[in-house]
C-alpha cells in the first residue's frame, strides 16, 4: 500500500507509551497516535459510553475528505478488507495511445 501512496496510521485513546509497547510487540510498521483526552476520538464520532474508542477506520482522501468509514472491523482479516478498500479507491489509469 505504501507504494500507493497510502498512509496507515492507528488512534487509540491510550498513552503513547502503552502505545508504543503495543506497536512493538505486534511489530507493526505504522504508528499509533495516542489520544489520552479523548478530543479526536469524540470529533470522529467513536468514543463509546465505556470511554473506549470504537474500532473503526476512517479512508481519509489526501485533499482531507472522508471518503469512507469501515463500522465492522474485524481484526482477522482487517489487512485484506483495507488493501481491497483502498483498491476499490483507486482511479484506473488512463493511458495516451503512442503516436
Amino acid at each position: 500500500m505504501r507504494a500507493a501512496g497510502v498512509v496507515n496510521l492507528a488512534a487509540s485513546v491510550d498513552s503513547a507509551d502503552i502505545n508504543r509497547r503495543f506497536a512493538d510487540s505486534l511489530g507493526l510498521s505504522y504508528p499509533i497516535l495516542s489520544d489520552p483526552t479523548k478530543e479526536v476520538a469524540r470529533a470522529y464520532g467513536v468514543l463509546a459510553p465505556s470511554g473506549y474508542a470504537s474500532r473503526w477506520t476512517f479512508f481519509i482522501g489526501a485533499d482531507g475528505r472522508i471518503l469512507d468509514i469501515d463500522k465492522t472491523v474485524k481484526a482477522s482479516t482487517h489487512g485484506v478488507d483495507v488493501a481491497q478498500r483502498v483498491q476499490a479507491f483507486r482511479k484506473p489509469e488512463t493511458s495516451t495511445p503512442e503516436r
